[in-house]
């Protein structure tokens, strides 16, 4: 009687494809984690980056129009300084967004605050905050590490003689959301003049902008 041949895989061979599936499957896993921690990374580092620019632009924007009197009734000017919170006031607007300056400023917007404050109560104050009137800080860039203000007089002097003050430096310091297990930030920041504004000791990046605002409304 003939015997007929039996079509199949040996034990052997088996175990050879499972070990060379599971060394192409690993790859394949490796390089998906690689490239989407990468992925991750760069998301945490442009969002960063974003409201980094973002918060230092509007600053920028307003701290540029202190001072703005029109009718030079208003007395307008930077109003209280310390390194790390600015105020003045403008005369922007009369008591409906559409009137003409009126010759004070105690209409909305016409006096701004901006300091770093706790927005989520976590005891830590890392949004940069701007504040009008007596009214409650909004949020105007997240994630901060340090806000600091240095003020200078005509010749470019630091002062906090408020009648004397031409422009502000401002160093503004921002950090991602999340830390990244496999990097770590040892920095010591400082701002134009040296002056230490924050020191790191952990796993979160950083990027730090800062700027000089010439205050044209005050050079008289």
């Amino acid at each position: 009687m003939k015997k007929h041949a039996r079509d199949g895989y040996t034990l052997l061979e088996i175990l050879v494809a499972t070990a060379i599936t599971g060394v192409v499957m690993g790859s394949i896993y490796t390089s998906f984690y690689s490239q989407d921690k990468s992925y991750v990374t760069q998301s945490e580092v442009i969002t960063m980056q974003q409201n980094l620019r973002g918060g230092m632009s509007l600053m920028m924007k307003e701290i540029r129009m202190a001072g703005c009197d029109p009718t030079g009734k208003a007395n307008a000017g930077i109003v209280r300084v310390s390194p790390n919170l600015v105020s003045f006031t403008l005369d922007i607007r009369g008591e409906d967004a559409n009137d003409p300056p009126d010759g004070d400023t105690s209409d909305p917007n016409e006096r701004i605050t901006y300091a770093l404050y706790d927005s989520n109560r976590d005891g830590v104050n890392d949004t940069l905050g701007r504040r009008t009137g007596a009214g409650r800080n909004t949020p105007a860039a997240e994630n901060m590490d340090g806000l600091n203000f240095v003020y200078l007089d005509e010749n470019g002097t630091p002062t906090n003689v408020l009648s004397e003050i031409r422009s502000v430096e401002v160093t503004l310091l921002a950090r991602t959301a999340r830390g990244d297990p496999k990097y770590w930030d040892n920095t010591i920041y400082a701002n134009q003049r040296g002056a230490v504004i924050y020191a790191a000791n952990d796993n979160f990046r950083r990027q730090m902008l800062t700027a000089n605002i010439k205050c044209r409304n005050m050079w008289y």
